[in-house]
């Protein structure tokens, strides 16, 4: 009895994948590109080598991407994604803050996925971030067949004749290089600084760098080649509550909402010294006791937004206008407690000095800020398909705007700013922070200057040619003439942290 075929998944629906075989050139372009990053790409500090390593990926995958694969505005999506993956990636050139350079690279994993994936719908975005562990499993066979691809050198270029020509070009750069550089020691040293180490651990590290990235670039070769339709993946329409149902309870809302905005109201034109008077806190309580909270009120009440909009009906002249008088002054509402919680950093922030965590919170307080102007438009225009691509998006922009603005150098100069007003600062906080902050540090008077940047002196050697970095190396030339000290009394000053 013949066995009956199984259904196809709907993964296996929205994603046949491609058929046939790879292209011998796809195949060489995603080797070349996987053996740039894994030797360009360092470990210890982000630098150019990133860059590189990103630069040769897109360009590899655009060798793989077929450009019937998906529509007009589909290829554009892809390609701004694309764009902001690789700034993101570049930050690590520009900037030597280690800490934003993560975060960077966490919105680059996603703006990646993207870029080879194509999602567009919520459902389809969430579906998207499993897709790329999945294709680089379906990719094997793909890439098999095309390493068996054995056409005549008419029908195309065989994957064996592509090795070939790369072994013998390897074979001569290694040869007439290592004679140049026993010729000439500056030839010697931009050479070492270009090539992987070649110990045991630094081979290790190397392979298994190779393996990571030649896995990554072949399961998205396999996506661009012939993307998932993801479209179309959407929820179906939601049962209408009453009107009752939705609109008592956002009544109730936007009343809390209101009482409290008249407090904050007080609070921002009747200044800081009125409100601590009234409730007997410290500048530190009142900051840090609801700043956070806030926080978690505009999360949840994008939550509510999107749950009340997805829910209440919108059949006639009325429903519409109770959506767009309710949600409209909830998300108006919001905005004052935006302030309100930006308002309160701003406090702490003066009183106790800049760091990076409250520099963070802030931007993300502000990026929530545009968030509810964003769905401020969605409810008087009812419709908000455009909106789950555009959070991305901005949650990028504002990653890339905190990049732009040197995060590490703004908060040194607001507390060296500090400091010359207050004589207080925290010096071992500064001496952590990353070369970016070397010139506003440089501003401080003698011994502060040469105690806030003794240990960035120490900790900063020649990076080599891949960890490039801007930020380092414009704080070269003012470490370079810092005297190397160890911990000293006359560095111990009042804090006021």
């Amino acid at each position: 009895m013949a066995a009956v075929p199984r259904p196809p998944s709907l993964i296996e629906r929205r994603w046949p994948g491609p058929s046939g075989a790879a292209r011998p050139l796809v195949l060489a372009a995603l080797t070349a590109a996987a053996v740039l990053g894994a030797s360009t790409i360092t470990m210890v500090r982000p630098g150019l080598g990133w860059l590189v390593a990103v630069l040769a990926g897109t360009a590899a995958l655009a060798v793989a991407a077929r450009p019937d694969a998906t529509g007009a505005s589909g290829r554009a999506a892809q390609v701004v994604w694309a764009a902001a993956t690789v700034a993101l990636v570049g930050v690590g050139t520009l900037r030597a803050a280690g800490w934003l350079f993560a975060l960077c690279l966490l919105a680059a994993v996603v703006t990646g996925t993207l870029a080879v994936t194509g999602g567009r719908s919520p459902l389809g975005m969430l579906l998207a971030a499993t897709l790329p562990p999945a294709a680089t499993v379906r990719a094997l066979p793909w890439a098999v067949r095309g390493l068996r691809d054995t056409r005549p050198a008419g029908s195309g270029i065989a994957v064996g004749r592509v090795l070939t020509s790369v072994a013998i070009s390897a074979g001569l750069l290694t040869l007439f290089g290592l004679l140049f550089s026993s010729a000439d020691a500056v030839f010697a040293d931009l050479v070492s600084g270009l090539l992987p180490d070649v110990s045991v651990p630094g081979t290790i590290g190397w392979t298994f760098r190779l393996l990571l990235i030649g896995g990554g670039l072949l399961g998205a070769a396999y996506l661009v080649s012939r993307p998932p339709n993801l479209d179309g993946l959407r929820p179906g329409p939601a049962r209408p509550a009453h009107r009752l149902e939705w609109t008592l309870p956002l009544v109730l809302l936007d009343a809390l909402f209101a009482a409290f905005v008249l407090v904050q109201l007080t609070v921002l034109f009747g200044g800081s010294g009125h409100v601590l008077r009234t409730a007997g806190l410290t500048y530190a309580q009142y900051a840090r006791g609801g700043f956070w909270q806030l926080l978690a009120v505009t999360g949840l009440t994008l939550l509510v937004i999107a749950v009340a909009a997805r829910r209440a009906p919108k059949a006639t002249r009325t429903d519409r206008l109770l959506v767009r008088a309710l949600l409209g002054a909830l998300t108006a509402l919001s905005l004052v407690i935006v302030a309100s919680a930006l308002y309160r950093m701003q406090v702490y922030a003066d009183a106790y000095g800049a760091t990076r965590l409250r520099l963070v919170v802030a931007t993300v307080e502000l990026w929530l800020g545009l968030l509810f102007v964003l769905v401020g438009v969605a409810v008087v225009r009812l419709r908000a398909t455009w909106l789950p691509r555009l959070v991305i998006g901005t949650a990028v922009l504002a990653l890339l705007g905190l990049a732009l603005v040197n995060p590490d150098r703004l908060i040194a100069d607001r507390n060296v700013d500090r400091y010359l007003q207050t004589g207080r600062l925290d010096v071992d906080y500064v001496s952590g922070l990353s070369a970016d902050a070397v010139p506003a540090l440089a501003r401080l008077p003698e011994p502060m200057r040469i105690c806030a940047l003794s240990r960035l002196a120490v900790e900063l050697p020649w990076d080599g040619v891949w960890a490039t970095n801007l930020g380092r190396e414009r704080a070269r030339p003012e470490l370079d003439r810092i005297p190397v000290i160890g911990p000293a009394s006359h560095c111990l000053v009042p804090r006021g942290w």
